[in-house]
């Protein structure tokens, strides 16, 4: 596999080299030169195949020969090791249910897949690898649990002072061993903008071997593809071919993953951009300008973000084509009164319980399938568990969450992070101090 860099088409690196580096030194994002569609024999045969095994066709697709068959097989079976099953509401709405791994988010697929990759890449006596990760929400804990004991490797988490709930919090800040976590007086763009300077710091990448695992990083996106074709192989099952993705939109990584996913052969009718207030993409959709802004603080605070720094991969997805891109994909925006109307309706309708990201989704696509009656099937992405967002439900809802037992143990532990304003220097000289 060879990629190049969205800011300079001529680069050419191997995979081990972008998964390391994360980041070009231009400031682009990494992207396959190549992206074969995948058979077609696969493709209609989907609902044969288990989710390893989707996964293992999807990633030797893409990798090639760069990691051997066997070692491939054994990274996706340890990495994803948890189920995502679709869950039928009502005829023609499923539920996507991403949060089955441990740390009850969908991040677990990129996190997980990404360390083990690392893991795999590293070489005994090679310089520690230092991974930075600016998380609103999910991000952090996924990473941290990924991993967590991993020889020869130090994760820095950056996550926004006040703006993750109690649990997330617990999550990126009670791990110990190679986990470290900071607090910082900002946004989640602020803690995205530190980490992504850092990597064009010559003086820390001097000193440190630096990487990123935010969903800038490529073995990030890879894995979250697995879901979209594994999610159609199980409609498949139900003798539903005709598929629109609703998808809860923050960093764009999750929809970025799904057009990939488009572009190996997946037949999805449409996809829904669904995001919070922080509404960059929907507004270019409707307007035709992309325009990033302060991102504002939500009840879905996971998609808190006004710069998605993976909107370049989509933008180079469709550089040839946009008018194709705004034809794919439809975008949606609600405000958290919204928001808490939806969680409330899809419990009152359904006895189901949606965290706020997941609400939105699943709003977005009861107006997209309000405004577009083509029979298609809609399946909205559930992208963490209910219990991570205990503050936002009436206590009718709240009294019905069964909270895992993982959870439960997190209570009991105490919070371990540094305090950080948002500048640049601050952070720099952290790193320098704690090295």
């Amino acid at each position: 596999m060879k990629l190049y860099s969205t800011n300079n088409s001529s680069t050419r690196v191997s995979f081990k080299e972008a998964v390391f580096n994360s980041m070009p030194q231009d400031k682009g994002l990494y992207m396959p030169v190549e992206i074969l569609r995948l058979d077609d024999k696969f493709i209609n045969n989907l609902d044969g195949y288990t989710l390893p095994e989707i996964a293992f066709h999807v990633a030797k697709n893409l990798l090639g020969n760069d990691i051997p068959e066997d070692d491939l097989k054994a990274i996706i079976n340890d990495a994803i090791n948890f189920y995502a099953p679709i869950v039928e509401l009502e005829e023609s709405v499923y539920v996507l249910e991403l949060f089955h791994g441990p740390s009850l988010a969908f991040k677990d697929f990129g996190a997980r897949f990404m360390s083990r990759v690392m893991s795999y890449f590293l070489e005994e006596g090679e310089k520690q690898l230092d991974v930075l990760v600016a998380t609103s929400g999910d991000t952090g804990g996924a990473v941290a649990l990924g991993f967590l004991g991993v020889p020869n490797t130090r994760v820095t988490i950056l996550y926004p002072k006040g703006k993750v709930s109690n649990i997330q919090e617990l999550q990126l800040t009670t791990n110990g061993q190679n986990i470290r976590a900071i607090e910082v007086d900002g946004t989640f763009d602020d803690c995205q903008a530190l980490v992504k300077q850092a990597f064009t710091d010559a003086e820390l990448n001097k000193k440190f071997r630096l990487t990123s695992a935010n969903s800038i990083n490529i073995a990030r996106l890879i894995p979250q593809t697995f879901y979209y074709f594994n999610a159609y192989a199980q409609a498949l099952k139900e003798g539903k071919s005709k598929i629109v993705f609703s998808v809860p939109s923050g960093n764009f990584g999750n929809l970025g993953a799904g057009l990939l996913a488009w572009k190996m052969g997946l037949p999805v009718a449409h996809f829904i951009a669904a995001t919070n207030a922080n509404d960059t993409v929907p507004e270019f959709l409707k307007t035709g300008i992309y325009q990033p802004k302060p991102s504002v603080a939500t009840l879905s605070n996971a998609m808190d973000v006004g710069d998605p720094s993976n909107w370049v991969r989509i933008a180079d997805l469709f550089k040839d084509d946009m008018d194709q891109f705004k034809a794919l994909v439809t975008g949606y925006s609600y405000d958290d009164e919204q928001t808490l109307q939806a969680v409330e309706w899809v419990y009152d309708a359904y006895k189901y319980v949606v965290c706020p990201h997941t609400a939105i989704a699943l709003q977005a696509l009861k107006d997209w399938q309000q405004d577009h009656h083509t029979g298609a099937t809609g399946i909205f992405l559930s992208t963490a568990h209910p219990c991570k967002f205990p503050d936002v439900f009436p206590d009718k809802i709240a009294d019905q969450i069964v909270v895992p037992q993982q959870v439960k143990a997190l209570e009991s532990k105490t919070k371990h992070a540094a305090k950080l304003g948002k500048d640049f220097e601050g952070f720099k000289a952290y790193l320098l101090n704690n090295g």
